[in-house]
């Protein structure tokens, strides 16, 4: 079934209505802690036919913690599952759902995805991720981050209400519009990217850059064009997957605790200068960098990556980030080397280090 999106429709009406047609009786509803704080909990809260409650998991799930969401949609006989929160929420709800219909008898992360027509309801509260829109997920076992991909993992239904963005914190605003922003640029210029991947990117980009200032001063119009755009981009990462600035990202974020978001955009100017000098023989690629920088409203590609690093500096003021220069060998050692396929200019180990040494310094301001 092709994912039904769903834009600011009464939830309750939305959901009921789902509910008839799946035949739905005993939802799981699996939440962050931050729920009950929505601005529009009394709504949610008001749903039909939940028969249990889960949010006993991390910011990033651990296999075990979803195991026994597992155990608990299996004993509670549910029969559809509704996600409530940001990306780790959905996540672990993603993951309840594909190991439910597998064997409890063997480790769930080695076997193959089973047909799963379990009704699955994402309703994003962050604008950032897209995992609403994603085939990935997400899990950590015994310590070492693990992705689960597969098709089946894509929830049927996306129900994006940007009034959950109000309570919000301004600064995880910036961090979650980030990832978002990253993630439209990142699959534009993938070796993965199509044609209709391409246009879905630069709908994202364009509507993401549009809308920041209003975004962060409260405006709700701008606020829903924030929650599209984020849900264009991770509908186009779902298609090309990221690139080496996400891939960067990551161990800045466990290393030095820096958000995601915002640990994957101080990487993406310092990669596309790189890669800029390093493709200024191949056409196509400058034509798709240029196409870039044009919904970016910058003249020239430098001006482009120079916006980038502005908007790190504006965004985050004088925050600066304690970092190690001497872990800047651990830093790129820990580069996930099949995320770096999908980057269109080639990385070594040495060009990592390089990087990292700016990246650093950015950090620091």
């Amino acid at each position: 079934m092709k994912q039904e999106i769903i834009i600011n429709k009464n939830p309750l009406d939305v959901i009921n209505e789902i509910s008839v047609r799946h035949k739905i009786k005993r939802f799981m509803l699996v939440c962050d802690t931050a729920f009950e704080s929505l601005g529009t909990f009394d709504e949610y809260g008001k749903i039909e036919n939940i028969a249990v409650s889960f949010n006993s998991f991390s910011s990033n799930p651990l296999y075990d913690e979803v195991c026994e969401g597992v155990r608990l949609f299996k004993s509670e006989r549910c029969d559809g599952i509704i996600a409530i929160g940001g990306g780790s929420t959905i996540d672990t709800a993603k993951c309840i759902k594909a190991f439910s219909k597998m064997s409890d008898n063997e480790l769930y992360l080695t076997q193959k995805f089973p047909e799963n027509d379990t009704p699955f309801i994402a309703v994003p509260t962050t604008a950032g991720t897209g995992s609403e829109s994603t085939r990935y997920a997400v899990v950590y076992y015994k310590g070492e981050k693990q992705s689960v991909t597969d098709n089946t993992l894509i929830p049927d239904y996306a129900l994006l209400d940007a009034r959950n963005l109000q309570t919000l914190p301004l600064y995880q605003k910036k961090c979650t519009m980030l990832d978002a922003l990253c993630q439209g640029i990142e699959s534009w210029w993938s070796v993965n990217a199509t044609e209709e991947s391409r246009k879905i990117s630069q709908k994202a980009v364009a509507m993401i850059m549009e809308n920041i200032s209003g975004y962060l001063s409260g405006d709700q119009a701008c606020a829903d064009n924030m929650m599209i755009g984020s849900n264009l981009a991770g509908q186009a990462i779902n298609i090309t997957q990221t690139t080496a600035a996400h891939a960067m990202s990551y161990k800045l974020t466990s290393l030095y605790k820096i958000p995601h978001g915002r640990a994957a955009f101080v990487c993406l100017p310092y990669v596309w200068e790189y890669m800029i000098k390093k493709s200024e023989d191949n056409e196509n690629l400058t034509k798709v960098f240029e196409n870039i920088a044009s919904t970016l409203d910058c003249k020239t590609l430098l001006d482009a990556v120079n916006l980038l690093k502005e908007m790190n500096h504006e965004l985050f003021g004088k925050e600066n980030v304690t970092v190690n220069f001497q872990d800047i060998p651990l830093l790129a050692h820990s580069v996930n080397v099949t995320r770096l396929k999908n980057n269109p200019v080639k990385l070594s180990d040495q060009n990592l280090i390089s990087l990292y040494t700016n990246i650093l310094e950015a950090l620091q301001f």
